[in-house]
């Protein structure tokens, strides 16, 4: 009999590549231990993403090529994910109870960015996450109607909001503070405060991710959002039309001066496909998406398909992710939520929470 060796199974695994970090599982780190008792062999795998709808996929994958091991008898695999905090802008700290804050930009209008970030967060839910979601629109909120949410938030001590939750997500929003017609008529100030606010006095509790939409443009809330809070990440929303890809690159832009990685691209609206016939036509324009993400050396995370149900399933409070959970949609933002945040996880991790406060008192 074959004597099998760590080397042998680790070469296996080399040859095994996880898609969503578009690396094999040795370099990426995410094999834990390698237990082999005679013939028989124990693999602990540990993902620094969401991934619930993937794990069965990877488990037979790992197990089909341990199986070609010579003499090899009983294969264990146990998966798992452990999601990380990782590192924000420099003098700043991550957020109380917020392992990550993910902002989600377009920098222009239209392009079905709110939509995308409500679907995201639920993706992540669907995947295992524990999930938040701020909407930082304060002139255009339109995350309580995504969600199917009204009414004010509670307090526990008339000084701090307690997030309202639908679908296991944790949301606030000046929407829930205001009356549906009351329209935003703030200066620049006045609306940064009221985003400080409602990110920093509300009890989040404890979320692997938040979700941050904001809205379009590069002005007073971007550059507050980037400069004063502790962002881990963004993405840029867009569609394949010209005029969004040149406001996308703007908003591009500013997150690399302000020192945020930017995950990558999400092409909204790529193709539209007739419900009744099935033609498919890139009504936008074709591959602006990808040749945005080759020109600035990033990843189009996805496309997303010019849905009529995506948009009634937003407007009713109830989201595509939730509504059609096994349909070809909510897939794709499920793949999506998977790559962005194994993106992420290859990301500097923070360690701020492991060193001790050292206090010098004179004696």
């Amino acid at each position: 009999m074959t004597e099998i060796t760590k080397s042998d199974v680790e070469n296996k695994l080399k040859t095994i590549i996880d898609p969503n970090v578009e690396t094999d599982l040795i370099s990426a780190k995410s094999i834990r231990k390698i237990i082999i008792e005679g013939a028989d062999i124990k693999l602990h795998v540990e993902l620094g993403y969401p991934a619930k709808s993937y794990l069965s996929e990877l488990q037979k994958v790992i197990e089909g090529q341990l199986q070609a091991l010579t003499d090899v008898g009983k294969i264990t695999v146990e998966i798992k994910s452990n999601i990380a905090s990782h590192s924000v802008q420099q003098n700043l700290q991550p957020l109380p109870n917020v392992k990550n804050m993910i902002a989600v930009a377009s920098a222009k209008g239209g392009v079905g960015k709110s939509t995308t970030a409500v679907n995201l967060a639920l993706a992540l839910v669907a995947e295992g996450a524990k999930v938040g979601i701020l909407d930082a629109d304060i002139y255009g909120p339109s995350i309580p109607t995504m969600l199917g949410l009204s009414g004010h938030p509670s307090s526990d001590d008339g000084k701090r909001m307690n997030p309202k939750i639908s679908f296991d997500i944790q949301t606030i929003s000046i929407g829930y503070l205001i009356d549906e017609d009351q329209p935003m008529i703030w200066r620049g100030p006045m609306v940064t405060n009221a985003l400080q606010q409602l990110l920093k006095d509300t009890n989040w509790d404890d979320l692997d991710y938040l979700i941050v939409d904001l809205p379009p443009g590069t002005g007073d809330i971007q550059l507050t959002l980037a400069q004063q809070i502790p962002v881990t990440a963004a993405v840029i929303v867009t569609t394949p039309q010209d005029v969004a890809l040149i406001d996308a690159q703007r908003g591009l832009g500013m997150f690399d001066k302000v020192n945020v990685p930017v995950l990558g691209i999400i092409e909204n609206m790529s193709i539209h496909i007739c419900n009744k016939c099935g033609y498919e036509e890139a009504i936008f324009g074709q591959g602006g998406g990808k040749t945005m993400a080759v020109k600035n050396n990033i990843d189009l995370l996805g496309s997303l398909p010019l849905d009529i149900n995506i948009r009634q399933f937003a407007d009713s409070g109830i989201p595509t992710v939730v509504a059609e959970p096994n349909g070809r949609p909510a897939e794709i933002y499920k793949a999506i939520a998977r790559k962005m945040t194994a993106k992420l996880a290859l990301k500097t991790k923070d360690h701020s929470n492991k060193f001790p406060n050292i206090v010098i008192k004179n004696r």
